[in-house]
């Protein structure tokens, strides 16, 4: 083969995959949006039903307003009055687009694929507003070559030198600091490395969906084998953790994999993660971002957990079937009911050969009932037959004597008594102060705002005065409220007030 057919296959190899048939479809646009609106940044697992509708209501709305929507294969097409959200949903699952799983309560529920979520982030890409080369991201790059140049020197001498190079640079940017010559970075440029690293951390849940993804086909093909019964268990055992062991270290995938294991293992180097995060959005730059990409950058540190989540997750359901097969697998039986099965398609083959479409066979799907004798439910149990206890008497003298008087301590309001004193005082707080403690209750103010309602001095009074009242129990406490003076016409109006109140 030529240089030009070798270009031809791999660049076929590569068109073919979901990720660019998922870019390159006349639908994509739809597709993709509502990919985008279904699944936010936070939200990486959809119950089944909510998608269906939410599938339905977006693609129904994107149709009316013309654009060209995806037609399912089950039977709809572009004309139907509303679409079919399940239908449409089985599709992508077929060009494996959305995986369709069980929930940890047994409902099911979609995700987005390692395919859907590159060409997301492929269009994230090309939709944002920067240049592909800036300062910041060509000084990642000599960062990371000169980091890594520096671990792969054989030379003990070279790499002292470095390190005393790194150590004087450090402690001239050092002294540089202490005497207060601070550089401060503009927005544009806390934007743009803003920008790079979003950039990186937008890859994560692709890179941990396809990690994911390997285990789960590593985990269909692993159960094959076990219901074919073509292996041993021993050799299928082996096959697993030898798959397992170059699941985590032959592929890209996998190392980047063991690598953020071991940074969530390293408490220190992810607090410094969130101070330097939590450093960056403190900067002024940061009140340009959406709350989204806030949101977003913010939670780096849990995409991160969330992802690793997820692949052991795969891999303890991969380990619990094994588990499952292993100790609950039953040859013989299995065997048996195989020789059973075979026997029933041999007998049917026959009857086929010798009868005609209109015979009828009587077939029990249900065996017999059992003839089982009725056993005794019900024990005899002691404390059914027991005697109720008798009946105490009431004790008479639990409750306290009531009187009148008692009553009346705990009553409303004395209004004649208030009236009396209102007549022979200057004002009404002298009046209730004249009063004898056990006609000082605070009920009594009640009854003397009554009173005096319709006075203007005590209707427009802007300074409160202390009534000194008694409780029933004798305890003396103070309340504020306004005064009144009982003097002149005042009087003379308060004396009417009475009189009609008495006649009333």
């Amino acid at each position: 083969m030529t240089d030009v057919d070798l270009e031809f296959s791999r660049v076929r190899a590569v068109l073919d995959r979901p990720t660019l048939r998922l870019m390159s479809r006349p639908t994509s646009a739809a597709v993709i949006a509502v990919f985008r609106t279904v699944f936010d940044r936070d939200v990486q697992y959809v119950p089944a039903d909510r998608m269906h509708l939410q599938v339905e209501e977006h693609v129904a709305r994107l149709q009316s307003t013309g654009a060209r929507v995806p037609a399912s294969e089950h039977g709809e097409n572009e004309t139907d009055a509303r679409p079919n959200g399940r239908a449409l949903c089985r599709d992508w699952v077929a060009a494996q687009w959305l995986v369709r799983s069980n929930s940890p309560d047994g409902d099911e529920q979609y995700s987005l694929t390692s395919h859907a979520l590159e060409a997301l982030n492929l269009v994230d890409a090309l939709s944002a507003d920067r240049a592909l080369i800036s300062e910041s991201r060509l000084a990642m790059i000599v960062e990371a070559v000169h980091r890594w140049a520096a671990s792969a020197e054989p030379d003990p001498d070279v790499q002292v030198r470095r390190i005393d190079a790194q150590i004087a640079e450090l402690q001239a940017e050092r002294d540089r600091i202490a005497r207060g010559e601070v550089t401060e970075v503009d927005d544009a440029r806390m934007h743009d490395g803003y920008t790079n690293v979003a950039d990186l951390i937008r890859q994560l849940p692709s890179d941990f969906k396809r990690v994911e993804e390997a285990v789960a086909t590593m985990h269909r093909s692993i159960v094959e084998d076990f219901r074919q019964e073509v292996r041993p268990i021993g050799e299928i055992l082996d096959d697993y953790l030898a798959r397992t062991d170059d699941l985590m270290q032959a592929t890209p995938e996998g190392r980047a994999f063991e690598g953020a294991f071991e940074l969530l293992r390293d408490d220190a180097l992810l607090l410094r993660l969130r101070d330097d995060i939590a450093t960056i959005l403190a900067h002024p730059f940061a009140e340009s971002l959406g709350a989204g990409e806030r949101r977003a950058f913010r939670n780096t540190v849990s995409i991160l957990r969330q992802g690793i989540e997820d692949v052991l997750a795969q891999r303890r359901q991969l380990t619990a079937t094994l588990r499952d097969q292993i100790v609950a697998h039953d040859v013989v039986r299995d065997r048996e009911l195989d020789a059973v099965l075979r026997s029933v398609n041999r007998g049917l083959a026959a009857w086929i050969d010798s009868g005609s479409a209109r015979d009828r066979v009587p077939l029990g799907l249900l065996p017999a009932t059992a003839e089982v004798g009725t056993l005794r439910e019900r024990f005899y149990d002691p404390d059914n037959e027991a005697v109720p206890p008798p009946i105490e008497e009431p004790d008479d003298d639990v409750f306290e004597e009531l009187d009148v008087e008692s009553l009346r301590r705990h009553g409303g309001p004395l209004l004649a008594e208030l009236r009396a004193a209102l007549r022979s005082a200057p004002d009404s707080v002298s009046a209730f102060h004249a009063l004898p403690p056990e006609q000082r209750r605070p009920v009594e103010l009640f009854g003397l705002a009554h009173l005096l309602t319709g006075n203007d001095d005590f209707e427009t009074a802007t300074h409160l005065v202390p009534h000194r009242a008694v409780r029933p129990d004798g305890e003396t406490v103070t309340f504020h409220m306004p005064s009144a003076s009982l003097t002149g016409a005042g009087a003379d109006d308060q004396h009417d007030d009475d009189n009609g109140l008495e006649a009333r």
